[in-house]
């Protein structure tokens, strides 16, 4: 049975921040509420900021209601960033984890911490996110007859990752064979305000099939706050089990005293009530970013190798299997040694497929389209402003070093090809 045990390359205090950041400029109105709320320093006892205060949970209920999913305050949490509230659920459930192969890198050392198993499971051919259906069956029996104990399940409709949507038809099956195990399921939506075609793209939410065995975690700095301003929030299921399992929950936060600084959390509850000024920088973010993961997409397609069409996020998660040859032959031989070659020639930051879970030996790295920003803040306000943002001689000279890379390993690809 195959266990996500960390790998001699790489360890996790050297891995990848938990989600990549948008790499833009504050929205100038959460900028003022964070401003308004710095002077409060009162130190609210539990009840306040830790599972958050009254104003974040009525916001969070507000946007869970938009989005399909009826919600009280009372089935709400929030922490200063998922992995704290990841952590709490792997707590306060217990047994073994279930994670897709590949997952997001902070989703498998939250269960390492507390001492728990975690085995991945393939993903179906058509997506990332969500674990192939069968192939969780097997794992799951498996590994009870093993004598693990698998209980909680963590997926994600819009990857981190793969960049992918699951289809409504591929979820199902996969929450149907979880369900038919008895699995908790963890549905981390962070992305699911990113997607990059939302009139074309079908995005189910596991909460929406099952919803007494779902809770949803959104971390905030997928769409709505910038990385360095912690703050997530849960939706529990309705009903004994996840008012026992909330409870729990709550009790893990308070030990680890993972409150929200009140200015982020005032900061968290404007962005969720989602006004004119919110909605209008996350559409122009998306469509931002949608253009330049098509962009980056078409050169790495170019080069020979593989990566799913883009479907949410910043981000694309590349497979330079086919340039294994060329990469071999300037000492490129795992994901860590891929890590290191394209984060010299590149200049920024290129995690590993071995960060997410898959196999070392696999020739698998995640870029981040935030780096093609530019590297000033007036450079990336400039992107947010154009009409042709691929067009900017900044974001031109970063697609040429992208291509120029990729290109390299292509043409040395070709000259390793035996004749036919």
């Amino acid at each position: 049975m195959r266990r996500t045990d960390p790998q001699d390359h790489g360890p996790v205090r050297y891995g990848p921040s938990a989600l990549p950041d948008d790499g833009l400029p504050v929205l100038p109105e959460l900028s003022a509420v964070l401003a308004a709320g710095a002077g409060r320093t009162r130190h609210r006892p539990v009840g306040g900021p830790i599972g958050g205060d009254t104003d974040l949970l009525d916001a969070a209920c507000g946007y869970w209601r938009r989005r399909g999913l009826p919600t009280r305050p009372e089935h709400v949490a929030a922490a200063p960033g998922a992995p704290a509230l990841l952590l709490a659920l792997t707590a306060a459930l217990g047994g073994d984890v279930l994670v897709p192969r590949p997952c997001a890198a902070w989703w498998v050392p939250y269960a390492r911490l507390l001492g728990r198993p975690a085995f991945s499971v393939p993903t179906p051919a058509e997506c990332g996110g969500v674990p192939d259906p069968y192939a969780l069956l097997e794992t799951v029996r498996r590994v009870r007859a093993e004598g693990g104990d698998p209980r909680l399940l963590v997926l994600s409709v819009a990857d981190d990752p793969t960049a992918t949507v699951a289809p409504p038809e591929v979820l199902h099956a996969t929450v149907e064979a979880a369900a038919g195990e008895g699995l908790h399921l963890v549905s981390d939506e962070t992305w699911r305000d990113t997607v990059h075609a939302p009139h074309e793209t079908v995005l189910v939410s596991p909460a929406e099939m099952l919803p007494q065995r779902v809770t949803v975690v959104t971390d905030l700095a997928g769409a709505f706050l910038p990385a360095g301003w912690p703050a997530a929030i849960a939706r529990f299921p309705a009903g004994a089990t996840g008012d026992a399992l909330h409870a729990r929950v709550l009790d893990v936060l308070t030990a680890l005293d993972a409150r929200i600084a009140e200015p982020v959390a005032a900061a968290a509850a404007c962005a969720l009530d989602e006004g004119e000024p919110v909605t209008a920088r996350l559409a122009a973010g998306v469509r931002l970013h949608a253009s330049l993961a098509r962009a980056a997409h078409a050169v790495v397609s170019a080069s020979g190798a593989l990566a799913r069409p883009p479907r949410a996020g910043r981000h694309l998660y590349a497979d330079l299997g086919p340039l294994r040859g060329a990469l071999a032959a300037r000492g490129v031989g795992d994901a860590q040694e891929l890590e290191d070659f394209l984060g010299a020639r590149l200049g920024v930051p290129v995690p590993g497929g071995h960060r997410f879970g898959d196999d070392l030996g696999a020739l698998r790295v995640r870029l981040s389209t935030a780096e093609l920003l530019g590297g000033t803040d007036e450079e990336r306000a400039e992107c947010l402003r154009s009409r042709a943002p691929l067009e900017l001689p900044h974001v031109r000279r970063a697609l040429i070093s992208l291509r120029s890379v990729f290109d390299d390993l292509r043409d040395d690809a070709e000259r390793w090809e035996p004749p036919r």
